[in-house]
């Protein structure tokens, strides 16, 4: 059931010394895009290729991202010392669709309840690492981002496929998935055992209903169970819905990219494992990379915070006009 609790504080905007510009900008097409091959154990989203791919199936999506884009800053520029929503924070109902092959794979409800649970912490700033944040970003950090997850259901089907790739395929019962339950109104989660050394995956608002939510890899799910170090604190689905909410990753997927967000530091590119503090970027102005953003690449133990930007850009998602406002809706 979709509900709205009692709102918090008004929406935080960029208060920092390590802002930068962020111009209106389409998403890079693939070919011009700067990535790295990640060797083996390190932190693999397919979030930006997914949506790529999707992109060159349907140009109309670019200009659907486009005008989300638009949207989203004209939110942030004139509205968001505002209230999010009349009422209140918003309240998530969450489907869990489980795809298992082995008796491991279908794993337990305390194991799913476990994530459940992580994500309420991340994004409530409840953490217990959140006071781990330097005194550089403290003043950046988002406090609650304003959203509470609720477990609505969990969804399990037996299948005789070893692992799943990115193509959506386990998102439609056509194709031996599971087709997710009222998206415009829950956010559906898939747990399988992905391919290619992939994580998770999520789909950007304005994609098709059809295959709209988050995919999370079983050994990354949850903080119990079958879960793997070092992404076995729950922070993959953390960092999934973050581009479900419409968050890039922080370097902006190529060298010095923009994030679109004005209070987090330009990035050379991703990070991985555990960066010592303070890990200098060769950007513009040599700032210091947060590294425990939870858009970047580093590992669940060393991320841990959101900032206010990132805040003010995931609220846009939700109010009148926004490409998620049904689940706002009574």
């Amino acid at each position: 059931m979709k509900k709205l609790t009692l709102l918090g504080a008004a929406v935080l905007l960029f208060a920092s010394a390590c802002q930068k510009e962020k111009p209106l900008t389409t998403l890079p097409v693939i070919g011009n895009q700067e990535t790295e091959t990640p060797s083996l154990g390190e932190r693999r989203c397919a979030s930006y290729e997914v949506l790529q791919e999707q992109i060159s199936h349907n140009p109309s999506l670019a200009r659907r991202m486009e005008e989300i884009e638009r949207f989203t800053q004209d939110f942030i520029d004139n509205k968001g010392n505002q209230r999010l929503l009349a009422d209140g924070t918003i309240e998530i109902p969450v489907v869990v669709n489980v795809l298992y092959k082995t008796t491991a794979q279908n794993i337990s409800q305390t194991q799913i309840q476990s994530q459940i649970d992580r994500l309420n912490l991340d994004f409530k700033a409840l953490n217990t690492d959140y006071n781990n944040t330097p005194a550089l970003f403290q003043s950046l950090r988002s406090g609650s981002m304003g959203i509470t997850f609720v477990l609505s259901s969990v969804v399990r089907k037996s299948t005789t496929k070893t692992s799943w790739t990115t193509n959506d395929a386990m998102k439609k019962t056509s194709q031996g998935g599971i087709d997710p339950t009222t998206p415009t109104t829950k956010l559906n989660l898939w747990v399988c055992n992905l391919s290619g050394g992939i994580l998770g995956y999520a789909q950007f608002p304005g994609g098709s209903s059809t295959t709209d939510g988050v995919v999370i890899d079983d050994n990354a799910f949850g903080t119990t169970g079958t879960v793997s170090a070092p992404y076995n604190l729950g922070r993959t689905a953390t960092h999934e819905v973050g581009h479900w909410l419409n968050l890039r990753h922080i370097w902006g997927d190529a060298t010095c990219g923009s994030d679109l967000v004005n209070d987090t530091p330009n990035h050379n590119t991703a990070n991985y494992g555990c960066p010592t503090y303070p890990h200098l970027s060769t950007c513009t102005g040599t700032p210091v990379e947060m590294t425990m953003n939870y858009m970047d690449y580093t590992d669940d133990a060393c991320m841990y915070m959101f900032t206010a930007g990132q805040k003010a850009r995931a609220a846009a998602v939700f109010i009148t006009g926004g490409p998620r406002n049904t689940f706002a809706q009574l």
